[in-house]
């Protein structure tokens, strides 16, 4: 097996350049965190709106038929049991397979943040799911999603979901903040890197990758 080390002009010039991009990242963090609360707060859906906290004049959707019957409708649901039946990515969107009172099951876009616990525990307590809304879907168009939500049991229908967001969606903290950061942290490494290398050349602390054209002419007479 071979091992390359890198050359030492390259470990400064590497090492300068990711003290430039740490200090982007300190600068760069409070303003994309200040955006983030404005992001949620763009995002806060009002009571018995669709995504947001269900009162009691909702409807208590009981099985298949009544999700179809009503326009908007919650379902109580025992515990976290919502969440713990399977679960998958369609379409960029993450459903939980969802268990009707009825022992039936749907496929469930939750917003967590609107979930009312009836007791102390979430975990224990009759919760109420946030308003939801049909959503007609062919869930069968990808097959690596159903046998992500389907790993322990079926689902009852294949032909829609139950969108339980609706503007209240939130992109998470790391893509909204961590990635652009750490974009902005390889842009700034690449950017400066040439330029602190150039200089060290210039100086004649480092030797040149490419050496100008007048320096050739030198090394030849």
């Amino acid at each position: 097996m071979r091992y390359h080390n890198l050359r030492f002009d390259i470990w400064v010039c590497l090492a300068l350049s990711f003290l430039i991009a740490l200090g982007v990242e300190k600068i760069a963090n409070p303003i994309m965190a200040k955006k983030y609360e404005q992001h949620k707060s763009e995002h806060i859906v009002e009571e018995n709106n669709v995504g947001g906290v269900a009162l009691d004049d909702v409807v208590r959707a009981q099985n298949i038929e009544d999700l179809f019957k009503y326009d908007t409708f919650t379902v109580v649901s025992k515990g976290i049991e919502y969440r713990n039946r399977g679960a998958g990515y369609y379409h960029g969107m993450y459903l939980h397979a969802l268990t009707l009172p009825s022992g039936e099951r749907v496929a469930a876009r939750i917003n967590q943040d609107a979930v009312v616990s009836s007791g102390d525990s979430i975990f224990s307590s009759d919760n109420t799911l946030p308003v939801g809304q049909i959503v007609e879907a062919d869930l069968s168009d990808d097959t690596y999603f159903l046998s992500q939500i389907e790993h322990s049991e079926k689902l009852d229908r294949h032909d829609f979901y139950v969108d339980m967001v609706g503007g209240a969606e939130i992109q998470s903290e790391d893509s909204f903040i961590g990635f652009p950061i750490m974009l902005m942290q390889v842009a700034v490494v690449v950017v400066f890197f040439p330029i602190f290398h150039a200089l060290g050349a210039k100086l004649g602390i480092f030797p040149y990758f490419f050496a100008p054209k007048k320096k050739q002419e030198e090394k030849w007479d």
